[in-house]
């Protein structure tokens, strides 16, 4: 399972939702009906997500010492450095000399008024080369945010330390990790646009460059509530997906999170991965312990890692984890329903979902989280969820099934009673897609399906 819930994370401030709760009624009981207690169908996805992937996307915006490639998998790469500029890595306590470029993507309208933005993105960093991702939101009152960073990356870890920066806002909005979320959406304010920037730096005097071949951002405004519609039972069937169980890692590799029991993140990322037939080679694990079993889950858990965050569940550092391997993208997104998550699997796409719950409001788990990770592989004849549960004793007994109607409420919700009976949040729907970088046209109409290009 994840980290305990902190002050310091993503998805709706803590205060944000207690203003949202207060005098409100309790929570309906599981069943068909939403928080107004009326039977009745999802409403229609509150999600806009933009990406930039081909050859005319990078041409289209704003460079300064970069340009497009083009190819089979377009993106951009250093052309002529813009500058040099220090960076002084607060993990490590080393200042270093980087050439840099820009590229700014053109100004993108949301067509859903956001409460919260999640960029993704998916490179190639070979050593010597890192890249920084950042946001300037446009709030409906026609202000502006200052620029965001939302992550400074690299695929290893010898350049610099992977990370987030906190402290981040602007008294309207806030960086919670990998998200940028209105302080207060009560108030009426959304994200009505904005900007992604990315730079890419690399050692003075080298040829090396990042390749970025994707970049995305999702901008959402989910209700808030404490039980969402059910949806009817639509395909069944179930995909044969790699299992692997996190707490078979307790006690390794202390200094990523305390180890594996926090791992359900990686743990679920090299699941679909290997699914998709990624690999690591010989080479790559041979840093991990020759006595540990499934070595690539320890691997996958040091590269996702976030030093700022100090853990393994940074949503955008696990979708770029996974674009690194051979043909394979990955993206972060919300999906609606069950019947998204139907489509996708129809089409062969498995998916990662995060969810909070009590041990009481998911049967069978035999455990309560404040945020794990799961990877739906599958649908019975009878519509409940298929699951690989990465909080299994081994690897045998990863996979679960889960009754439909609990398991869709904890996962789409926005909020929730915690151990303690204290307000809290919930994900809205949060989801990561790893799929091939050239999908089958099923495959990219099930994604369009759900919102996904």
């Amino acid at each position: 399972m994840s980290r305990a819930e902190q002050p310091s994370r993503r998805t709706v401030l803590a205060a944000a939702v207690t203003a949202a709760v207060a005098g409100s009624a309790a929570p309906a009981a599981a069943g068909g009906r939403n928080d107004a207690g009326e039977l009745g169908r999802a409403p229609a996805r509150p999600v806009d997500n933009r990406a930039w992937t081909t050859y005319t996307d990078w041409r289209g915006g704003t460079a300064k010492g970069t340009r497009a490639l083009a190819g089979a998998r377009p993106g951009i790469v250093i052309a002529a450095p813009a500058g040099t500029a220090d960076y002084t890595d607060p993990h490590t306590g080393r200042t270093a000399a980087w050439e840099y470029a820009t590229w700014t993507a053109p100004v993108h309208r949301l067509a859903v008024p956001s409460t919260e933005v999640i960029p993704s993105w998916n490179a190639r960093t070979p050593a010597g080369t890192w890249l920084q991702v950042e946001l300037r939101a446009t709030y409906s009152d026609g202000t502006d945010s200052p620029w965001y960073v939302m992550g400074r990356w690299a695929a290893g870890d010898q350049d610099i330390r992977r990370t987030s920066v906190d402290g981040q806002s602007d008294g309207r909005s806030t960086v919670w990790t990998d998200t940028l979320a209105v302080d207060d959406p009560a108030s009426g304010l959304r994200i009505v646009s904005h900007r992604l920037r990315l730079t890419l730096y690399r050692k003075p005097g080298t040829k090396a460059t990042p390749t970025v071949w994707r970049a995305g951002v999702m901008g959402s405004d989910v209700p808030d509530r404490f039980t969402v519609p059910a949806s009817a039972p639509g395909f069944a069937g179930e995909l044969t997906v790699p299992r692997y169980s996190q707490e078979i890692h307790k006690g390794r590799y202390p200094e990523y999170d305390n180890g594996g029991e926090a791992w359900c993140s990686p743990t679920s990322s090299q699941m679909i991965i290997e699914y998709w037939g990624g690999r690591l080679t010989p080479e790559q694990l041979a840093w991990v312990d020759p006595s540990y079993t499934d070595p690539q889950v320890c691997h996958a858990a040091r590269h996702t890692y976030d030093h700022q965050y100090a853990g393994c569940g940074n949503w955008p550092f696990n979708a770029a984890y996974a674009a690194t391997f051979k043909d394979l993208q990955g993206v972060v997104t919300r999906l609606g329903s069950l019947t998204d998550l139907e489509t996708l699997i129809a089409a062969g796409i498995p998916a990662i979902t995060s969810q909070s719950f009590l041990k009481e409001e998911l049967t069978g788990a035999g455990y309560g989280t404040a945020g794990h990770l799961m990877t739906v592989i599958g649908f019975t004849a009878d519509g409940d969820v298929i699951a690989n549960d990465p909080a299994s004793p081994d690897n045998a007994a990863v996979r679960r099934v889960y009754r439909r109607r609990e398991w869709e409420n904890i996962w789409l919700r926005t909020k929730r009673y915690n151990a303690s009976g204290k307000v809290a949040s919930g994900t809205g729907g949060v989801c990561y897609l790893y799929f091939p970088a050239h999908p089958t046209p099923r495959q990219r109409a099930a994604l369009a399906a759900v919102g996904v290009r």
